[in-house]
C-alpha cells in the first residue's frame, strides 16, 4: 500500500505566510536568501480583479496553454488529456495555486482558459488561486475567493486548450517548477524555497520593526530632517 503524501512544510507554516502581503514577503526573502534579490517573483505587472483578497500561499501545479491554433489531438485523446490534466492540479499537496504560462506569443492572451467554470472547478479541486500570463473572463461569476493574476481580461476562449502540465513555466518574469511553493497577492508572486521558507516569518517581522521608525516621523506632524535622521539610526540598530 502507497503511503499518504506528506507536504514538505507543517500548514501552520503556510498560514503564517498568509499574514503577509507579497511585498513584505519580498523584504523578508533580502534578508533570508540574499542571492535571490533579482529572481523568483514576477517582474511584470499583472491584473488582479479581486485585490481585496487576502494573500495566498501554496502548492505550484504548473501548465502552458495555447488560443490561436486548435489543438491536433481527436476528440477522445483531448479528452483524456483534460481529465489528465484535472487529476494533476487536484492532487499532492494541498493547498494549490496553478501557473499557466500563455504559449501564444505576441497573441498572449487571445483567448482565455480562466473563467467562470475553470475558477469553479479548480477551486472544488482544492486550489486556491492562478497565476497566469494569458486571459482570464466571466470576472461577476468567478469562484468566491478564488485569486487572480493574470496578464488581461478579455471575452473569448478562442481555441484554448491545455497544451501541456507538470513542467517548468515562466509566467510574468517567474520561473516556476511543480510543487514549489508561491505566495501571491495582488502586488505579483514569489517562489518561496523550501529551505528558508520557515526562516521568514520572522524576517518579516523584523522588516516590519525596521521600518516602524521611519513610518512614524514619516506621519508625525512635525516632521524634519533632523528627526528623520534619527529615525534611520533607530532603524539601522534593530537586529
Amino acid at each position: 500500500m502507497n503511503k499518504p503524501l506528506t507536504a514538505p512544510l507543517p500548514a501552520s507554516l503556510l498560514e503564517a505566510l498568509a499574514h503577509y502581503d507579497t511585498p513584505t514577503i519580498c523584504n523578508a526573502m533580502e534578508m533570508v536568501a540574499p542571492e535571490r534579490r533579482l529572481i523568483g517573483y514576477t517582474t511584470k505587472q499583472l491584473v488582479c480583479p479581486f485585490p481585496d483578497l487576502p494573500p495566498i500561499v501554496g502548492y505550484a501545479r504548473t501548465a502552458t496553454i495555447r488560443s490561436v491554433v486548435q489543438t491536433s489531438l481527436p476528440p477522445a485523446e483531448k479528452s483524456k488529456n483534460l481529465v489528465e490534466y484535472y487529476k494533476y492540479v487536484g492532487t499532492g499537496f494541498g493547498p494549490r495555486i496553478v501557473v499557466m504560462q500563455d504559449l501564444d506569443g505576441p497573441d498572449i492572451g487571445y483567448g482565455a482558459w480562466w473563467g467562470e467554470v475553470h475558477s469553479n472547478l479548480h477551486k472544488a479541486l482544492g486550489c486556491v488561486g492562478v497565476v497566469t500570463d494569458g486571459s482570464i473572463r466571466d470576472v461577476p461569476q468567478w469562484a468566491h475567493g478564488f485569486q487572480a493574476l493574470a496578464g488581461s481580461i478579455g471575452p473569448s476562449r478562442a481555441w484554448v486548450h491545455a497544451d501541456n502540465f507538470g513542467g517548468q513555466v515562466r509566467v510574468a518574469g517567474m520561473t516556476v517548477r511543480s510543487d514549489d511553493l508561491i505566495h501571491a497577492d495582488r502586488h505579483g508572486a514569489i517562489v518561496i524555497p523550501m529551505d528558508v521558507a520557515e526562516k521568514l516569518p520572522a524576517a518579516a517581522e523584523l522588516c516590519g520593526r525596521q521600518e516602524q521608525p521611519l513610518l512614524e516621523v514619516a506621519r508625525s506632524t512635525d516632521f524634519s530632517l533632523e528627526k528623520l535622521k534619527a529615525a534611520l539610526k533607530r532603524s539601522a540598530e534593530i537586529h
